[in-house]
């Protein structure tokens, strides 16, 4: 315990500023009054979080898969693979993601994407789609910023096809998420997604549950 102690203070005096570094987690749920992270904000290594009495926060590791649930007074500090906690009571487990998950849509990946839909329209489908990302709940949440039209469509199957319009009203201006209008996609099926020039192909697995499921195994970046 000294030990663990230790070690979180001798981190928390090398925490600063984290801004050059990737994410490597996103907060999925916060309650009471928490310092440090917001829902759905994305974590950096020796980012700092302070949780009260009574709080609790939900924290996904998106190349670990590690889900942790951390309650009571106490201070979180942001690893690369887990957290290191002191005093607060932690729960860990194992989710399903896809580490691609940690890389937001870049203009490589929508170009790649373009690429495969056009070959199916030229070639009118084949027996193979190369997709980018799988993800383990049929119920996307969606990062997709400001106002445009959200189109996800069904490639291995016609006719299955789910148009959103944003307003930018979306939480925190960026996140539109299925499962709030209880809409799921087709476990094993292969779809596209595309907001403005971002575009990513993704597979949803077979054994994928809808609804509110955890959000890292779920998240598809379309920035």
């Amino acid at each position: 315990m000294k030990r663990a102690i230790a070690i979180c203070i001798g981190l928390m005096a090398l925490a600063g500023p984290a801004a050059a570094q990737s994410p490597v987690a996103v907060v999925e749920d916060v309650q009471g009054k928490v310092t440090g992270a917001e829902f759905m904000d994305y974590v950096t290594p020796k980012t700092v979080i302070k949780i009260p009495a009574g709080g609790s926060v939900t924290i996904s590791y998106m190349k670990s898969c590690q889900r942790e649930k951390i309650s009571g007074l106490g201070t979180v500090i942001i690893g690369t693979d887990e957290s290191f906690v002191q005093f607060a009571d932690i729960k860990r487990e194992k989710t399903d993601c896809d580490s691609s998950q940690s890389h937001a849509t870049t203009k490589a990946t929508s170009e790649a994407a373009a690429t495969v839909l056009r070959s199916l329209g030229d070639k009118g489908g084949g027996p193979k789609i190369k997709t980018q990302l799988t993800l383990y709940g049929a119920s996307p949440m969606v990062e997709a910023k400001g106002k445009g039209t959200l189109l996800v469509e069904r490639l291995d199957v016609k006719g299955e096809r789910q148009q959103v319009e944003l307003n930018g009203n979306q939480a925190k201006g960026r996140f539109y998420d299925f499962a709030g209008t209880n809409v799921a996609l087709t476990p094993g099926g292969i779809y596209s997604a595309s907001f403005g020039a971002s575009k990513i192909v993704f597979q949803v697995d077979a054994n994928a549950k809808p609804g509110a499921t955890p959000i890292v195994g779920r998240l598809i970046r379309l920035n």
